[in-house]
């Protein structure tokens, strides 16, 4: 049960127990925000990943190894990469909307601390869901994952990447409707045009050249690499521009909460 107790925080602002202490009440601060929708929350990412691996099936009758590996690794990176990019905007928005937004800046901790706890919320999320998308591959189509010990950076960067390119979303822009509008249109753009499911041959030259600088692909690119054996030849770019993507939109949400100061 989380505790509703008010959050202390120390009376020194510096420092790495400052630091910490701040983290675990913004970390509980989260969940008893989230403590009745959580769990439906979590509940509903795992189900969206295994109905992802089993819907794709559907939609081709003769699935070849290599291309269950496809599927089943894109929908792992879709459970990712959805709840940080899509489903965190959303909810600051509603936060923003509810009125508890501005007395959760108001609170005297470290910015990133805050970040911190959203990222831990996410993966919360994230991880069961990546969990039943490549149970559901396993077990419908028979694949054998090559599971190597880059998945640990792998999803983690893909997690962190997409979770910070969400909050500054959500931080920069000032309007709930528009940040709502904004994640809506990036579910177009994340299943229709960026080759997380399939390969990136199949997008036109220019699509494809475009998406090697965008970050979803290398997103599929490291968390393939780190669950495959064979289907991607060179992962460093990916990490770059990922790292690239991740610092970019960290700096962006770092600009926009001290504005609030």
């Amino acid at each position: 049960m989380i505790s509703a107790e008010p959050l202390l925080l120390p009376v020194k602002r510096r420092g790495v127990g400052h630091w910490m202490t701040s983290y675990r009440a913004m970390l509980r601060w989260q969940l008893t925000d989230m403590r009745l929708l959580l769990p439906m929350t979590v509940l509903v990412q795992l189900l969206s990943g295994v109905g992802l691996v089993l819907g794709f099936g559907l939609l081709i009758p003769e699935m070849t190894e290599r291309l269950a590996l496809f599927l089943s690794t894109g929908a792992v990176v879709v459970s990712l990469v959805v709840v940080g990019v899509i489903m965190g905007p959303q909810l600051i928005a509603q936060q923003k909307s509810s009125g508890s937004y501005d007395f959760m800046w108001s609170l005297p901790v470290p910015r990133s601390s805050a970040a911190a706890a959203w990222v831990t919320l996410n993966t919360i999320i994230a991880v069961p869901s990546m969990a039943g998308a490549l149970g559901a591959a396993w077990w419908r189509y028979g694949v054998s994952f090559d599971v190597s010990p880059g998945v640990i950076p792998a999803v983690g960067l893909t997690l962190i990447t997409g979770t910070l390119l969400g909050y500054a979303l959500a931080h920069a822009v000032p309007k709930p409707d528009i940040t709502q509008l904004i994640s809506q249109l990036l579910i177009f753009v994340i299943f229709g045009f960026s080759p997380i499911s399939y390969p990136i041959e199949n997008l036109p030259g220019w699509l494809a050249d475009l998406n090697q600088f965008l970050p979803f692909y290398p997103m599929a690119n490291v968390v393939r690499d780190a669950l495959t054996d064979g289907i991607v030849a060179d992962v460093g770019s990916s990490y770059l521009v990922l790292s690239i993507w991740a610092i970019a939109a960290a700096v962006v949400a770092g600009v926009a909460l001290r504005r609030r100061k």
